[in-house]
């Protein structure tokens, strides 16, 4: 959504009720300095907005750790998987723009935004 890439829309509609665990907010301010993007108040910026930082606690920890084995022919990140482990703590979706996502059997409802 910061660099109104694909589906951008979709997810500015989408951020009242939303949440991003802190590991991935951390890799959210890394992307978004990577491209220039000014970080300073971001978050409160997106929390005006609707969206909820959380804390990765220690059942999203373990739970990130063994998803490793259904996900590891896809290649996913430890942040892919913790974004996917704290959905699955918490019961809700998972939008993204990764396509492949779409074919993991894992128990989260996962919808692509491109």
């Amino acid at each position: 959504m910061l660099q109104a890439e694909p589906g951008a829309e979709r997810v500015e509609a989408m951020l009242v009720g939303s949440l991003v665990s802190t590991v991935n907010w951390a890799e959210v301010i890394q992307k978004a300095q990577a491209r220039g993007v000014e970080t300073e108040g971001l978050a409160g910026e997106l929390s005006g907005a609707g969206l909820r930082i959380v804390p990765f606690g220690l059942e999203e920890a373990e739970r990130c750790g063994r998803l490793w084995a259904a996900t590891s022919r896809y290649g996913l990140s430890p942040g892919d998987r913790a974004c996917l482990a704290t959905a699955l703590e918490r019961d809700l979706p998972v939008l993204t723009a990764d396509r492949s996502w779409t074919e993991l059997k894992i128990g989260v409802r996962i919808e692509s935004i491109s």
